[in-house]
């Protein structure tokens, strides 16, 4: 329980009373205060102290897999692997980080903001893909079975005790850039049967000689247009190390993915203990800060599990 991490706030709440507790059976003389107040500076200090200790990079970044490089221009920053799990694990909630490269956030944004996004970097080791069938590629259709799936799927999440996710549509239509070799696109997604607002999940995919780059985000609906204006900026960040770039692929010793252009946006293959495929099984929102709760710092789950008191355990 996060509440641990933050013995303060604890120690605090046996005095927190509301005004109205604190004036029953008060003398003229007695002292009151806002207990609001006082959670609120508490969560405050909290939130920066945990900021603080995070050290962002920016400029030419090697990735540790030495597999790419990141260029990160002005208006963002970089958290490396370390301290991406950190954040995963530690603050936000998910059981495993594994994989995870680091994460790319706007300059303005930290770990700990409400809304906003980060994108979570990662690869997949799964061979060269093929992209000759990209301009085949009936999105539409695609959309329509993926939505058929999720029938069989969400019975499944059902009787393991988790909220069904219900893909909405195309947040943005799938769009490959061959040039580039990168694919993108967004889903909106729906966690549980009576959601007040609904998930965006933006997908960026970089092709490789041997592999594809994986950059997820999710964040609220109402950040789609944020989240857009920004991605032509994020498409350029991440780039392939000699060796390891499209056009090196030697059909004599490497091996070809099983799956192609239309296979990737289906979401048939994500990278090992993959956030989005973290995010998709327990419904994670970004973090906010619940002062009034007496917590000071909490994470919302909208598909944990039911009647469980804390994050859920991971799905077979």
């Amino acid at each position: 329980m996060l509440l641990n991490r933050f013995p303060l706030v604890a120690l605090a709440m046996p005095f927190l009373l509301s005004p109205a507790q604190a004036q029953d059976g008060a003398t003229s003389d007695t002292i009151t205060f806002d207990a609001q107040a006082l959670l609120d500076s508490i969560g405050n200090s909290y939130v920066d102290s945990i900021e603080g200790s995070f050290t962002y990079q920016r400029g030419e970044i090697a990735l540790s897999n030495g597999v790419a490089t990141l260029n990160v221009p002005n208006g963002f920053k970089f958290l490396n692997e370390e301290q991406t799990k950190r954040v995963l694990v530690d603050l936000w909630g998910n059981p495993s980080a594994e994989g995870c490269l680091g994460m790319i956030f706007p300059e303005q944004d930290g770990v700990l903001m409400e809304g906003g996004y980060a994108f979570v970097v990662q690869y997949d080791e799964i061979g060269y893909v093929k992209d000759d069938d990209a301009d085949e590629s009936d999105y539409d259709e695609l959309l329509k079975n993926l939505k058929e799936e999720e029938k069989a799927e969400n019975d499944e999440r059902r009787q393991q005790g988790f909220d069904p996710a219900y893909t909405i549509g195309w947040a943005a239509k799938p769009f490959y850039d061959p040039a580039n070799k990168v694919l993108h696109w967004a889903k909106e997604i729906q966690f549980g049967d009576s959601a007040s607002s609904n998930t965006l999940n933006y997908n960026v995919r970089v092709l490789g000689r041997k592999g594809v780059l994986v950059l997820n985000a999710v964040a609220g609906m109402e950040d789609l247009a944020l989240v857009q204006q920004h991605v032509p900026d994020v498409l350029g960040i991440v780039k392939f190390n000699d060796g390891f770039r499209y056009e090196q692929f030697d059909s004599n010793v490497d091996d070809v993915a099983a799956w192609t252009i239309g296979g990737l946006v289906a979401g048939k293959v994500l990278a090992k203990a993959g956030i989005f495929a973290l995010l998709a099984k327990f419904g994670l929102k970004f973090l906010v800060v619940l002062g009034a709760a007496g917590a000071g710092i909490w994470r919302f789950f909208s598909g944990r599990k039911k009647d469980a008191g804390g994050p859920p355990a991971p799905m077979a």
